[in-house]
């Protein structure tokens, strides 16, 4: 399988994603992964390591901070829901939806991340970005969101590393 171009790392360990253009770090951008151990299996709502590739991008043009449900906007932004809805977890802003490249691994039967809805997205709670905080997702603050959404391409791939 060939690299694509541009590439994503994502460190568990670190909390971070980097983004490598032309064989380089780019930028690197603070995220959240699961506040549960890794895992790849279905149901246990830890990160999945292992190659991705983004199979969905979702949310062009909607403005930043925009709740998602169901891979659709609601028609509000994160600030305009009741303090009880704030207070969950929310999808914000664009989705990348991810597609899992390993077969046994991150793909098919129990642990195939795209059944699982994994994304990389946006989030109401940015002040939780730099540790663990998420349901399984790859969370990052809105703005990095957005720019992700505008610089990768579909099928580009994302690593995620366990840090085991």
């Amino acid at each position: 399988m060939e690299q694509t171009n541009p590439v994503l790392i994502a460190s568990i360990k670190l909390q971070i994603i980097a983004l490598f253009i032309n064989g380089k770090s780019d930028k690197v951008y603070q995220m959240s992964s699961s506040k549960n151990p890794p895992s790849c299996v279905e149901n246990s709502l830890g990160t999945p390591w292992g190659l991705h590739q983004v199979n969905q991008k979702i949310g062009a043009k909607q403005p930043v901070g925009m709740v998602f449900e169901g891979r659709e906007p609601i028609g509000l932004k994160y600030s305009e829901c009741s303090p009880e809805k704030q207070q969950k977890h929310l999808i914000t802003s664009r989705i990348l939806r991810l597609e899992g490249l390993e077969e046994g691994i991150n793909r098919g039967g129990s642990v195939d991340s795209f059944a699982r809805y994994v994304y990389l997205h946006g989030t109401n709670h940015e002040e939780n970005l730099g540790r663990p905080a998420s349901s399984g997702c790859l969370q990052v603050a809105n703005l990095d969101a957005v720019e992700l959404f505008d610089l990768v391409p579909l099928k580009t791939h994302l690593f995620i590393h366990p840090d085991s």
